[in-house]
């Protein structure tokens, strides 16, 4: 079962997509968006959480700019999804996750977050900051932030034709934060995980979803 539930946050009512499992619930996953909106793709990947058992919210963090953002994959798209982030800022970002976890709590869940480029920052942080276990897929502003000190179980996935984050860039993730998992995926671009959008690499996505669903179910449950 999947539906929207408003989420109050100290910036303003958020819509959020809310999967749940059909079965006892296995943990609660905050999953954090692209630039782009809560779309179909980031739809999926709570229904696909929650078929894995996993009570899935994802909060649509733009509406605190502008309500129902839904933003094409092309470079107009980034451009105003770069814009309405940098306007929101990471700050805002962290109190809506934070939200968005309390509910996920007040279901008597352990919580974890997961999230993609923008998102994947955002979750990242709030591993630092909120102490939630985090999932971090090819998170392109970690840099500037590699030095908090982690405060639960952190995972980062990246791909090795990355042309947003160099293999020096990634080698900063292990050596500032040699507790976490650091994956790297040859042959895989950004957004590698984008069901079923290019840059789309089947088999990079396909590994490093097994290696998200190991890490919730162990830190989770």
């Amino acid at each position: 079962m999947a539906e929207w539930q408003t989420l109050s946050t100290p910036c303003g009512a958020v819509q959020a997509w809310l999967a749940q499992p059909e079965a006892a619930s296995r943990g609660g996953v905050v999953v954090v968006q692209e630039i782009f909106g809560v779309n179909s793709h980031i739809r999926d990947v709570c229904e696909r959480l929650a078929a894995a058992g996993f009570t899935a919210l994802a909060p649509a963090y733009l509406d605190v700019i502008e309500p129902d953002v839904d933003l094409p994959y092309d470079r107009a798209g980034s451009n105003r999804g770069v814009a309405l982030v940098n306007k929101l800022g990471l700050d805002c970002a962290i109190d809506v996750t934070q939200e968005a976890a309390a509910l996920l709590r007040a279901k008597g869940l352990n919580v974890g977050v997961v999230g993609f480029c923008w998102g994947g920052t955002v979750a990242f942080l709030a591993n630092t900051r909120l102490d939630l276990p985090a999932v971090s897929y090819y998170g392109a502003r970690n840099l500037p932030f590699l030095d908090e000190v982690a405060g639960a179980p952190m995972m980062f996935h990246f791909g090795g034709r990355d042309p947003h984050i160099s293999p020096e860039a990634v080698a900063a993730h292990r050596l500032q934060q040699p507790q976490a998992q650091t994956f790297v995926y040859d042959g895989a671009d950004h957004a590698f995980n984008r069901d079923p959008d290019p840059p789309f690499d089947p088999a990079a996505a396909a590994l490093a979803w097994q290696r998200t669903l190991a890490f919730f179910t162990e830190h989770l449950q």
